[in-house]
């Protein structure tokens, strides 16, 4: 079952992964516009899309484990899965800057100083844009596989950071950011488990 779920997956174009991943974004929009965001949609949108962007990141981070525990091989998307992440988390910063805060500098400024949510979260995107503008082929053949390899492990770093800044950000008591820190740090672990037991076998 499993071969043949990734002879299928074979098939399928990695491309196609960004017009997927896009679907979520044209929906919000649709929604946005029709008026079903609710009394607030600025804040809506600004949650959904740093929550679409946060889930992304997990499922990239899961690449690596399903390949081991399940055999699915999905590594051909994850660099898809990682720009399209990085979309959704731009998005959301943008909705931020422009929406939310309009462009008023010296409140931005101010909120990153003094706001600890706003802080980590900026922390984290600085960490994914050297990720994503090196997510290409070209930056791979220029840097080499291995400095390609090291800067892009940026990432073990950026998605709890991530996971952090969600549990920051909501208000109040929710089990909902708990749940996707808890999935990354579960994940992180067992990355560095494989990796672990790589390094014990060549020892």
């Amino acid at each position: 079952m499993v071969s043949g779920l990734n002879n299928s997956l074979r098939r399928v174009p990695a491309w196609t992964l960004y017009i997927v991943g896009a679907i979520p974004f044209v929906w919000l929009v649709i929604q946005l516009f029709t008026g079903a965001l609710g009394v607030d949609p600025v804040k809506v949108m600004e949650h959904r899309l740093g929550e679409l962007g946060l889930q992304f990141l997990v499922v990239g981070l899961a690449v690596t484990p399903l390949r081991k525990f399940t055999g699915i091989n999905i590594v051909k998307f994850r660099r898809p899965i990682g720009v399209v992440a990085f979309f959704y988390i731009l998005a959301h910063l943008l909705v931020w800057l422009l929406l939310d805060i309009q462009l008023l500098w010296g409140q931005i400024w101010a909120d990153i100083l003094k706001r600890p949510y706003i802080t980590i979260g900026m922390a984290g995107f600085l960490l994914l844009l050297p990720l994503a503008l090196t997510s290409n082929n070209w930056s791979v053949r220029k840097l080499g596989p291995v400095k390609w390899r090291k800067l892009h492990r940026l990432t073990y770093l950026a998605i709890p950071i991530g996971a952090i800044h969600f549990v920051m950000v909501v208000k109040g008591w929710q089990v909902e950011p708990f749940i996707y820190l808890a999935v990354v740090l579960a994940l992180l672990a067992l990355r560095i488990r494989l990796r672990m037991t790589r390094e014990a076998s060549r020892a």
